[in-house]
């Protein structure tokens, strides 16, 4: 009886560890959008670096407003990780440390998706970021994260 249950838990563990190993691949693509109206070009180390609050306007001089999805979100977790290079908990980390010293304030985070298209359409200085499936002409899509 000792063996099957040692087995059924080393079972569920593996099968625990596959699934958090390849967790990550089934996440869809997510882009990065801004409003269609916005001529400008940002590779990936700009956009971390807009969404860590070191750069503050576009490259014509207009201001930029970064907005997030909610922490739980898939894409949240993929710009995190394969965008920022950093864990929740080191983003979380990095942001209490900018507003304790008052150097910088996180991006606003927004509900859903859907509103962060809505936001960026009606803002030309917002940029944000859907699943790539969700683009439509309300947004511009910037560059596609995987």
């Amino acid at each position: 009886m000792k063996l099957s249950s040692i087995s059924r838990r080393i079972f569920s563990h593996f099968t625990a560890i596959l699934v958090l190993c390849f967790s990550g691949a089934s996440f869809a693509d997510v882009a990065i959008v801004i409003n269609p109206g916005k001529d400008v070009t940002l590779n990936e180390k700009d956009i971390s670096r807009i969404f860590l609050a070191k750069v503050k306007t576009f490259p014509d001089g207009t201001e930029i407003v970064p907005v997030d999805l909610p922490l739980t979100s898939a894409q949240r977790q993929l710009i995190n990780s394969n965008l920022i290079n950093k864990t929740e908990s080191q983003v979380r980390a990095y942001w209490s440390k900018l507003v304790f010293t008052g150097k910088g304030l996180p991006p606003k985070e927004l509900e859903s998706q859907e509103a962060v298209k809505q936001m960026i359409a009606s803002n030309a200085n917002v940029i944000g970021y859907i699943d790539a499936a969700l683009v439509d002409d309300t947004v511009k899509v910037v560059t596609i994260i995987k």
